[in-house]
């Protein structure tokens, strides 16, 4: 049988890559909404009354209700891995699907206690944490080459829509239930829907090829190969071996691997360097942003009505920037160069509000005066720039410059740091505005400047090259990159890689 020749083959082709895709969609779908939901609902009343705590433990409380998911998110990437391991990517994506809708319905039940809203979060968040590692993971090992990196790249947008559909449901509660107690349930209670799809839509799909490889269940992995690619041809079987050498090569390349070797030279450098990207990333400014949406906008226009919807425009626009990303420009800039371009622009953004929100303090009172405009309009403008640069590359930065001995470990590490800086922040950022106002901004533009320094001095360009290529920038002190060329070529390499194909 030719490969997909038969209608009905190509069918099967393309409704196991819809499958696939909405498995990846819904997974940073539900990411996203439950990072864009609890700004805005630790701000209603009706949570507050519920829950019984008045404006003198405000900053602890709000400090906890978003920072504490994290911390179990952190745990969670970790200790997915070794269930996915041993039992599958489809099993672990189950349970991890499981845990946080058990997490989700304690938050959503008014039990009028903090400390059991608390264990709820934590409980969601381990789910979160594994389920963000994991989907990325069986996502990446059964997507033909052709389309792996747009199912990433959607898992990022998705992330995205699903902030912006919290920010929209938070501000259709808030203005359509009043302060009662589903006010807050609601949108807490949502989330539920999409945990769910995603074990559900797990039974739909065939464990990971590659996984099966590894375990040595070389027919199950023939039969799932198969079904994924419609087709039984000796192509198929070839991509099948292909696999299984790729396996056994890595195998070989970890062979007697000892946890010392992370710490020579050149592999700690490449361990730190994974985890400053992710501390860059989150210094930026824009998960604080997300987190606390309604209270940075009074912080530039006063308090008022108008901060919900400013937040949920805000969430418009990320959606808008990070799809225009993804679609038109992922491949055709260099990923310096937007590193470098978009941590100066938005040190300039957050530098000029600093300036404007100290010499024109918004009034209050729900009037937006035109400083307040022109501010708000540089936090829109600073959020689009973070979705061309620091919002979606740091992940291919991450997952490709780890030589295949220390790969597993290294973007674990990678990954498993972006969840701690995520909670460092989401907790402390609370606290910050507290004390700092309107210098907040003043901090995240001087630790943008940093980042540029720290892109323009240690990172190199690698958009264009292969795998092996980049281990061969990252290992040489003597390879000279040009940061600001869109087609960037590395000494003398095309920006093709062996394959004739962008990386």
């Amino acid at each position: 049988m030719t490969r997909r020749t038969a209608l009905g083959d190509f069918r099967a082709y393309c409704w196991f890559h819809v499958r696939l895709g909405a498995v990846a969609c819904i997974g940073g779908f539900l990411f996203g909404y439950d990072s864009g939901l609890m700004g805005a609902i630790i701000t209603f009343a009706s949570f507050q009354d519920d829950f019984r705590y008045g404006k003198g433990d405000a900053t602890r409380t709000n400090s906890l209700v978003v920072g504490i998911q994290q911390a179990g998110a952190f745990v969670g990437c970790w200790a997915i891995s070794p269930v996915a391991a041993r039992w599958g990517r489809r099993s672990a994506i189950e349970i991890c699907s499981t845990v946080f809708t058990l997490g989700a319905i304690l938050q959503t039940i008014n039990t009028h206690s903090l400390p059991a809203f608390y264990v709820g979060r934590v409980i969601s968040g381990l789910g979160l944490g594994g389920s963000s590692v994991i989907i990325s993971m069986f996502s990446s090992e059964n997507a033909p080459k052709e389309i792996r990196g747009r199912l990433g790249s959607f898992y990022q947008l998705m992330y995205t829509f699903g902030i912006f559909t919290a920010y929209w449901v938070d501000y259709a509660v808030a203005n359509r239930m009043g302060s009662v107690t589903r006010q807050w349930q609601v949108p807490i209670g949502l989330q539920i829907i999409p945990a769910v799809l995603l074990g559900v839509g797990m039974l739909t799909v065939t464990e990971s090829v590659r996984w099966l490889a590894q375990k040595g269940r070389h027919e199950e992995a023939w039969e799932s190969l198969k079904w994924i690619r419609a087709d039984d041809s000796a192509e198929t079987r070839a991509e099948l071996e292909e696999i299984q050498a790729s396996i056994a090569e890595e195998q070989a390349a970890r062979s007697g691997f000892q946890y010392s070797e992370l710490l020579e030279r050149h592999n700690f450098k490449l361990l730190a360097i994974g985890v400053t990207v992710f501390l860059c990333q989150q210094s930026v400014g824009a998960t604080a942003l997300a987190y606390y949406g309604p209270q940075f906008f009074k912080l530039l226009v006063g308090a008022g009505p108008s901060n919900l919807l400013l937040t949920a425009i805000f969430g418009a626009v990320k959606i808008v920037a990070c799809g225009t990303f993804v679609l038109f420009f992922a491949e055709r800039i260099g990923r310096k160069s937007a590193l470098i371009g978009g941590a100066s622009f938005m040190a300039v953004c957050m530098i000029i509000i600093t300036i404007v929100t100290k010499v024109r303090p918004p009034p209050g009172g729900g009037v937006i005066t035109s400083s307040g405009i022109a501010t708000v309009a540089l936090i829109y403008l600073n959020i689009m720039a973070y979705n061309f640069s620091w919002g979606p590359l740091p992940w291919p930065i991450v997952s490709e410059i780890f030589p295949a001995r220390i790969k597993e470990i290294g973007v674990a590490t990678g990954v498993g740091s972006q969840w701690l800086w995520n909670f460092m922040y989401s907790f402390s950022v609370s606290y910050m505005m507290a004390a700092m106002n309107e210098y907040i901004f003043l901090f995240f533009g001087v630790a943008d400047i940093l980042i540029v320094l720290f892109t323009i001095f240690v990172l190199k360009e690698t958009r264009g090259l292969s795998l092996e290529e980049v281990q061969t920038v990252y290992s040489s002190d003597k390879t000279r990159t040009k940061p600001f060329l869109a087609g960037s070529e590395v000494e003398g390499r095309s920006s093709i890689d062996k394959r004739g194909e962008p990386v």
